[in-house]
C-alpha cells in the first residue's frame, strides 16, 4: 500500500482567479519513520491509539496525558537491536519512495498563474524537521508555488479515535500492526475532522511515481455521478477474492471478488479522490460508518481483513457501488504481483491487466517501479 498520503482540494474563485490548493498529507511516512528510527523517543501509531482508548477508560488521566507517549516498547536488549537494524533498512526504504514520488510529482506538476501546491505534514518534531530537509532538497527544482505546513498526530489520532474504533477490529491484521491504528483510517472520516472550507481531497499513498501533471488528477471529480462521494481505482490483484473466501462458498453466483468488467474485485486505496462536500451530505455514507452498520456488512459478507481504509471501502462497495466513481486504472497501476504466485496464478492476469495509458505507477509491497 505504501505510506505516502497526497491530499488535494480545490478552492472557489479567489479575487479574479480559480485558486487549486494541492494539500500533501505524509500520515505514515516519515511520522512512522520518526516515531521508529529518528524520533527522540520510541513513539508508534500504535502506542498513540492504545494510549487514546486507555485514557478514554480511565477517570484518574486527563488530557494533558496526550501529550507524551508512555507506551514504551517492551523488547528484550537483543529483539531491540534487532529491530533497529530492520528498522533503519525500512527507513531508508521509506525515504527513497519519498524521493521518488516527490521527484516524479515536481518534475510533472504544472499550474496556472495564481495556484499553488500546499503540503501538509501529519508528523511529530523530529519527522517535521526530517520533512522540512527532504522537501527542501526534493522542491528545490519545483516551477511552481507551493507551501508546507504541519500537524500533530496525536490531534488527529484523537479525533479519529472515535469515529473509527469501531472498524479497527475488522479491518486490522492486529494490535501493533500499521493498519490497526486510527490513523490509517483517515480518509473514511476526513470530512468529519476537516474544516468545511476543505471541499476536495485527492489522497495518494508514498509508493507511487508520476507520469502526468496532478492536476489532471483533480479533473476526475468533473466526472462523479450523483451520489458518488468517492473516486478510486480497482483493486489489481484477487484480493479480495480471497478475503471474501467464505461468502463467495456460501454464495456462488455472487460478483462480490469477481474479477472486472463485470466482477467487483474491490478497491486500492492508494490513489483516492475524496468529495467531502459529498461525503458530509450523504445521509447513506455516515449511516455506514456507525458501529451496529459496519458490524452488521462484516457479519453479512463474512468479512475479516487487514487493510485499514481500503477494506471498509471494499466491503461498503459491494453494497453501495453507487457511493463510489470508478477511476480508470491508468490512475492507479498497481503492480505488486504476490497472489499470482500464491494460489491464484490461473485467474490472476483477469485482475492484473489494465488497458490505456498509465498516468501513475503504484509500487506495493515494494514492487520495482519502470524507469521513465
Amino acid at each position: 500500500m505504501g505510506f505516502l498520503k497526497l491530499l488535494a482540494r480545490i478552492m472557489g474563485r479567489v479575487s479574479t482567479f480559480r485558486s487549486y490548493q494541492f494539500v500533501l498529507l505524509l500520515a505514515a511516512t516519515l511520522a512512522v519513520v520518526a516515531f521508529y528510527y529518528f524520533g527522540s523517543e520510541r513513539h508508534s501509531f500504535s502506542s498513540t491509539t492504545k494510549r487514546i482508548k486507555q485514557t478514554q477508560a480511565s477517570s484518574n488521566r486527563n488530557d494533558a496525558d496526550l501529550t507524551v507517549d508512555t507506551m514504551i516498547s517492551h523488547l528484550t536488549e537483543s529483539e531491540e537491536q534487532g529491530g533497529e537494524d530492520q528498522e533503519v533498512d525500512r527507513s531508508r526504504s521509506l525515504q527513497e519512495k519519498f524521493r521518488v514520488a516527490m521527484l516524479s510529482l515536481v518534475k510533472h506538476g504544472h499550474f496556472l498563474e495564481g495556484e499553488m501546491l500546499v503540503l501538509h505534514f501529519v508528523s511529530d518534531q523530529a519527522s517535521q524537521e526530517l520533512g522540512q530537509r527532504m522537501l527542501q532538497e526534493f522542491l528545490q527544482d519545483a516551477t511552481f508555488k507551493y507551501e508546507i505546513s504541519f500537524h500533530d498526530v496525536v490531534e488527529l489520532t484523537h479525533k479519529l479515535y472515535p469515529i473509527v474504533e469501531a472498524m479497527q477490529k475488522h479491518f486490522s491484521a492486529g494490535s501493533g500492526a500499521y493498519y490497526s491504528d486510527s490513523i490509517f483510517f483517515l480518509s473514511v472520516a476526513m470530512h468529519l475532522i476537516m474544516p468545511e472550507s476543505l471541499t476536495y481531497i485527492v489522497q495518494l499513498d508514498l509508493d507511487l511515481k508520476y507520469r502526468t501533471n496532478i492536476r489532471n488528477l483533480f479533473q476526475e471529480f468533473d466526472k462523479f455521478p450523483p451520489g458518488a462521494v468517492i473516486g478510486i481505482a480497482r483493486e489489481m490483484q484477487p484480493v479480495y477474492r480471497h478475503t471474501f473466501w467464505q461468502y463467495r462458498k456460501e454464495n456462488p453466483n455472487t460478483r462480490v471478488g469477481e474479477p472486472p468488467p463485470e466482477g467487483l474485485p474491490g478497491f486500492n486505496s492508494g490513489v483516492m479522490l475524496l468529495d467531502l462536500s459529498a461525503m458530509r451530505e450523504s445521509s447513506l455514507y455516515n449511516q455506514l460508518l456507525k458501529p451496529n452498520n459496519v458490524a452488521k456488512l462484516a457479519d453479512q459478507y463474512r468479512f475479516k481483513g487487514h487493510l485499514g481504509d481500503q477494506d471498509f471501502f471494499s466491503m461498503i462497495g459491494m453494497e453501495h457501488p453507487e457511493l463510489f466513481y470508478s477511476l480508470a486504472c491508468g490512475w492507479n497501476r498497481q503492480l505488486c504481483t504476490w497472489w499470482r504466485d500464491h494460489g491464484y496464478g490461473d485467474v490472476f492476469q483477469l485482475y492484473y491487466r489494465c488497458d490505456g495509458p498509465v498516468y501513475i505507477y503504484h509500487g506495493n509491497c515494494n514492487s520495482p517501479i519502470p524507469d521513465d
